[in-house]
């Protein structure tokens, strides 16, 4: 999901995302003459990482494809208070139409990218890679996991279809770890990633001796995963989850897991502060 998603997923998600604000039609743009042209620009009044220019370019394009938009940020790039992010010129009844369903997008990718921005920075020199979880606002699963790699972060499961991940209740119903991985095994297509969740030692030295090659060490203390870390002496790929914030990170990725886990990428979200204003 590092690259942009393809123009008709994203085509259909804007659809859907105008058909709810607009319903039957814009009341309030009754006001303005519908012949008249303005210009606006948008602007960022924090520090952020830009993301979601090709979701605000398909907004004003479905709108009112005459609408011309002068970027001077792409997706990515980071930026301070009082950046003028993109120009707009075009009719004044369309561009304030599609307003706040553009500003919806940029705001809240934008978000995401500037939290696993600040969680990359944090573990720099470790080595450790960041990744996103299924936690994400329904509806923007796709656009989120894009926004995670632009702040450079790795999207880890995309869903439940590209990827096996063996949790507590997976193992309960099969009986053991190892039960569970080996029916995961057995049912899981050629190339797809599997996964096993575990809570304890004693539930990581099963999960080795059953052959796992990724584990996730749930909410393992810092001495617990340092003592992971030697038990498992390289042969598999550990991954640290839980009480995961930018206080606690660096000291989880200097524990010498390869990947940590950050739910908040997604689910936490505080919108970036942005602002479109009409130019005299």
């Amino acid at each position: 999901m590092s690259r942009l998603p393809p123009l008709n997923l994203i085509n259909e998600q804007v659809g859907l995302a105008l058909s709810e604000d607009l319903g039957t039609g814009d009341l309030t743009a009754g006001l303005l003459d519908e012949h008249v042209l303005a210009r606006a620009h948008i602007i960022c009044r924090e520090n952020a990482v830009i993301c979601g220019v090709a979701w605000v370019n398909q907004v004003f394009q479905q709108l009112d494809g005459s609408i011309e938009l002068d970027w001077r940020v792409a997706d990515g790039d980071s930026v301070t208070p009082g950046s003028v992010l993109c120009r707009l010129q075009g009719n004044n009844r369309s561009l304030l139409s599609g307003e706040r369903t553009a500003l919806n997008y940029l705001q809240t990718l934008s978000a995401t990218a500037t939290v696993t921005r600040r969680f990359v920075e944090a573990v720099e020199g470790t080595g450790v890679t960041i990744l996103d979880t299924r936690k994400t606002i329904p509806g923007l699963r796709v656009q989120q996991k894009y926004a995670v790699a632009c702040g450079g972060g790795r999207n880890h499961r995309i869903g439940l279809y590209d990827a096996i991940l063996l949790k507590e209740n997976h193992v309960q119903i099969a009986g053991s770890i190892g039960a569970a991985l080996k029916r995961a095994n057995q049912i899981a297509p050629t190339g797809v990633e599997i996964e096993v969740e575990v809570e304890s030692l004693a539930q990581l030295d099963e999960a080795l001796s059953a052959g796992a090659k990724r584990i996730l060490l749930d909410n393992f203390g810092l001495k617990m995963l340092r003592e992971a870390v030697e038990m498992n002496a390289g042969q598999a790929r550990l991954e640290a989850s839980g009480g995961v914030d930018l206080e606690t990170i660096r000291s989880i990725a200097e524990t010498g897991v390869d990947d940590i886990s950050v739910g908040a990428l997604t689910k936490d979200v505080r919108a970036v502060d942005l602002s479109m204003l009409f130019i005299d």
